[in-house]
């Protein structure tokens, strides 16, 4: 299965047979290094070297889902060793796709032998999530049967990924307005899956429902807490119940439009990804109270991933006001 889902990307040119490079496609198998745990990943690097910098996208199978987006790191040539930073995995006890994340950077060794090249190393988080996230343990093979013809057109920062059941898509590309003008209006779809393929279907709210939210939001105080620079086409944002789970619900608007409507935090992500337009590169996530839950005010942890890098903003809102986070997408 994973060598199939290799050739659902496209593939970089490897140089020669046997040379010490890491361009090419590996795959393998992450243990989770803790006495006990049975779990594993099957995983895929699909890379591209030139001198000391490696690109290219990373992927892995957890259990019900597969996840992939693109990566960048260092290899040094005298010590072959492959440092790759900012990699979001799901947690090994993760029950389900929707599982909490661990960052992780991958440390790796290139061995280049007659018989076959592997990439032996491991994957290991940051020190203050060491006791959540233990070391994952890997070796890569390079696939030297993959076909490696197209990988040398990839466009850095764009993320590949394979919606699953249940996620959330939302297209910010402009759309026609009334007077014929363009503007950015997202519109959210579900993905489902349809006799072993992937539909989407915009998600159905009602219009005065709709109405009534965004009449809300913008009776409230908006708190703009920061702005990121964000390098990918897409992006994804994961929320989470920051703190013990007491049942607040909140609904996210995009531009003041809509995505999800009232949404019960948990352990579990509730997660959307965002297609972002270059004609229109600033768009703002704003979340919005429904309730208060057990424990005012309203406190979320999103995670935003672009593919190269990683942010976690704690997002506080109450009755009164909303927290606001502006997304710019970088210039090329």
């Amino acid at each position: 299965m994973l060598k199939k889902a290799l050739l659902l990307f496209p593939l970089f040119a490897a140089q020669y047979a046997g040379a010490q490079t890491l361009t090419g496609a590996w795959f393998g198998r992450a243990d989770v290094v803790n006495q006990g745990t049975q779990n594993n990943y099957l995983t895929e690097f699909i890379l591209k070297q030139k001198g000391d910098e490696v690109e290219g996208i990373f992927g892995y199978y957890f259990k019900d889902s597969y996840q992939s987006f693109f990566v960048r790191g260092t290899y040094d040539k005298n010590t072959r060793e492959v440092y790759i930073p900012n990699l979001s995995m799901f947690h090994y006890s993760a029950s389900t796709r929707n599982g909490i994340e661990c960052p992780m950077n991958f440390h790796g060794k290139l061995m280049v032998s007659q018989a076959k090249s592997t990439l032996s190393g491991s994957f290991i988080t940051e020190p203050k999530y060491k006791y959540t996230c233990p070391e994952l343990r890997t070796s890569f093979t390079l696939d030297i049967d993959a076909d490696l013809g197209q990988l040398a057109s990839i466009s850095p920062g764009r993320k590949f990924w394979q919606p699953q059941q249940e996620d959330v898509i939302v297209s910010n590309a402009p759309v026609a307005a009334a007077g014929g003008d363009s503007k950015p209006v997202p519109v959210a779809s579900t993905a489902v899956l349809v006799a072993d393929s992937i539909a989407l279907k915009p998600i159905d709210f009602k219009q005065t429902d709709s109405a009534k939210l965004v009449k809300k939001f913008d009776s409230r105080q908006n708190i703009m807490l920061q702005e990121l620079e964000i390098e990918g086409d897409s992006i994804r944002i994961s929320f989470y119940d920051n703190g013990d789970i007491d049942h607040d619900t909140i609904s996210v608007l995009l531009n003041k439009t809509p995505i999800l409507m009232k949404q019960e935090l948990s352990s579990r992500a509730i997660t959307v990804y965002v297609a972002l337009s270059d004609r229109h590169p600033v768009s703002e996530i704003g979340m919005f109270a429904d309730n208060l839950g057990k424990y005012p005010p309203n406190t979320a942890l999103m995670v935003v991933t672009d593919g190269l890098h990683r942010y976690e903003m704690y997002l506080s809102s109450s009755l009164s006001q909303n927290a606001t986070v502006r997304l710019r997408k970088k210039k090329k």
